[in-house]
């Protein structure tokens, strides 16, 4: 089979296309006929070598979506349509950047499915930070003020869209002006230039600041997204769109305003209803996918050049031949 591997740290040019053994199945393991896979910043961030925790050679992919090609002798049938997203994909084990990936049974999910595999391959990973951020961090709930900082990137497209059907009102930001027209056609009712510092401006759309902050530029932004935040509201940081994942000099007595609470969302997936929910959604144009662009399973590397200069509104999505 064909799959993209990593060998060593650096620059996009590492991502080498190679025939290696197609994964002999396993029980407990379902061996999966990729179709597509989305891309994320933490397999950048992974292919840079900022996960310490990952050895090269690694074959990447956080997520797919696919056919069962064998079962594992689990209850999935060959043929099925299913989604595969973390449990150690791409990083513990090798990922979905491949014509077959194995992965463990409790890390797919069958899914009903008309989409085009682009679309469906634009949903998994994304809407599962959105939807797990929005509902188990940020008890969204309809009528409440929410801040999508980053609001361009893929999650926060998601975001956007979930929050625009749950009835939220929504503010979202971006660097590039741009990019304005996109996140009010996504949802967002209030659109601000993120210049580092957006409390103020926050305030003015959402006196008394915003209920719920989904943090995705990272710690670069966090002082001022705490800022911005309401009484007893919430900041839940899930990216680093600014590429930092520590705070240097952060002082929490000083930072943290009474009552604001700070928490962040590690997910490992979507109930089965909840992804069948979104996948429903989509295709009847309650949800947007937001696919922002395709690439040909050949072109790896230049849509991780594409990822890497943050050139994205959306997701970007590989097609496996």
């Amino acid at each position: 089979m064909k799959a993209v591997v990593v060998e060593r740290a650096g620059g996009p040019e590492v991502l080498e296309i190679r025939q290696l053994p197609r994964p002999e199945p396993k029980p407990g393991w379902v061996l999966i006929r990729v179709k597509a896979f989305g891309l994320n910043r933490s397999e950048m961030f992974t292919r840079q070598g900022h996960s310490p925790s990952v050895t090269f050679p690694r074959v990447l992919g956080i997520e797919c979506v696919g056919v069962v090609e064998d079962a594992g002798g689990g209850a999935l049938a060959p043929g099925q349509t299913v989604v595969a997203m973390m449990g150690g994909m791409g990083r513990v084990f090798d990922g979905g950047y491949a014509e077959y990936t194995l992965v463990p049974d409790p890390q797919v999910v069958a899914v009903a499915n008309d989409l085009d595999w682009p679309v469906l391959g634009a949903i998994p990973e994304t809407f599962q930070t959105a939807w797990g951020a929005l509902t188990q961090c940020l008890d969204a709930t309809a009528g409440a003020s929410l801040l999508v900082r980053g609001g361009t990137s893929s999650v926060g497209m998601a975001a956007i869209t979930l929050a625009k059907d749950w009835g939220l009102r929504i503010a979202a930001t971006t660097r590039n002006p741009a990019k304005v027209d996109a996140l009010r056609e996504a949802g967002a009712d209030h659109v601000l230039i993120d210049d580092g510092t957006i409390a103020a401006g926050l305030r003015e759309v959402f006196p008394g600041g915003a209920q719920a902050i989904l943090e995705l530029v990272g710690t670069v932004t966090m002082a001022d997204s705490l800022a911005a935040a309401a009484e007893r509201g919430i900041v839940c940081m899930v990216g680093s769109l600014g590429d930092s994942w520590l705070l240097d000099g952060f002082n929490i007595s000083a930072a943290i305003p009474t009552g604001v609470k700070l928490t962040t969302y590690h997910g490992e997936g979507l109930p089965a209803e909840a992804l069948q929910e979104i996948i429903d959604g989509v295709a009847a144009g309650r949800y947007s996918a937001h696919l922002d662009r395709v690439f040909a399973f050949v072109d790896i590397v230049a849509a991780h050049r594409y990822m890497e200069e943050n050139r994205a509104t959306g997701k970007l999505v590989v097609v496996v031949d």
